[in-house]
């Protein structure tokens, strides 16, 4: 198991299907292999922007065992968990640590949404289930539980909870989190569009969505900010910015698997209900991905 410092470029890794809808491994691999050469610090794999929702769970330990073949050591390898009940949860981190994988990603419960109470106890049930490090993933936007400080506060007591994917949009949040925790969590900024933003206020890095199709290009702005180049940080941010828009989108899956496309290093196809675009929408998208392309700026 590689140690986790949860600092860095995660890219949340798009799940490539063939036209038939069966998972492209070689697509997946060509894809994990981009990243790692860019330099990112880790893999997450099978979650929102990996088509968790539209996996089976043997597909998802199946795409679990081949990544840590292909990464083979050289970054850690985190599932996520999106799952219903908690002993679904539990059972699931456990297969995850026997199969290998070095770190969880671990949202709330799926489906139903938990109050307070009830999401503390599912996320402790996991943590204390397994003694993999685990980055919870606070995005109340799309999965209604909001992960306030003081269930924080409560989540200290598990050992194994070092980390937070900071997706509440609220960039204060993260100063709170600071503020209230010192560095007890490790918090990485989990919306592309102010991750810049997020950098400057403390984040320790990002889980990142255009890393996907871009990854030499998010990983030289965080470089950037990190040797205290703010000046071309913001100048490919600036580049970035049209197609970073593209991570906060319902449809965010089409739209970035079509941006990785066009690089190479994803294919296209979707599984049901999520169907290709069509008309207006598919000609501006393309055109954003186009113009981006286009118009990148040279790296040092």
């Amino acid at each position: 198991m590689i140690e986790l410092n949860w600092e860095g470029v995660y890219p949340a890794v798009l799940t490539p299907f063939k036209e038939n809808g069966d998972i492209d491994f070689e697509m997946f691999a060509k894809n994990t292999e981009a990243q790692i050469k860019a330099g990112v610090h880790g893999i997450i794999i099978a979650g929102s922007l990996g088509d968790a929702a539209v996996l089976e769970m043997d597909e998802k330990f199946e795409l679990l065992t081949f990544t840590i073949k292909v990464v083979n050591g050289r970054v850690p390898v985190i599932l996520n968990i999106a799952e219903n009940t908690t002993k679904n949860a539990v059972n699931f981190a456990v297969k995850a640590k026997q199969l290998g994988a070095d770190g969880l990603m671990l949202l709330p419960p799926m489906r139903y949404k938990a109050d307070d109470r009830e999401a503390v106890e599912y996320f402790k049930a996991v943590a204390n289930a397994t003694d993999l490090p685990i980055l919870i993933y606070n995005n109340p936007v799309d999965y209604p539980v909001f992960v306030s400080l003081a269930m924080f506060e409560e989540l200290q007591l598990c050992p194994t909870i070092k980390a937070v994917k900071e997706s509440t949009r609220d960039l204060t949040n993260i100063t709170r989190m600071k503020n209230r925790f010192r560095d007890r969590y490790k918090i990485l900024a989990g919306v592309d569009t102010i991750s810049l933003e997020a950098l400057a206020v403390g984040a320790d890095g990002w889980v990142f969505g255009l890393v996907d199709a871009f990854p030499k290009e998010t990983v030289a702005m965080y470089n950037h900010v990190k040797n205290g180049e703010f000046a071309k940080a913001l100048e490919l941010y600036r580049w970035f910015m049209p197609l970073l828009e593209l991570d906060i989108h319902p449809k965010l899956i089409q739209y970035i698997k079509l941006a990785a496309t066009a690089e190479g290093i994803s294919t296209p196809y979707l599984r049901a209900p999520r169907l290709p675009l069509v008309g207006e929408e598919a000609e501006r998208i393309n055109k954003v991905i186009a113009d981006g392309i286009a118009s990148r700026p040279k790296l040092d």
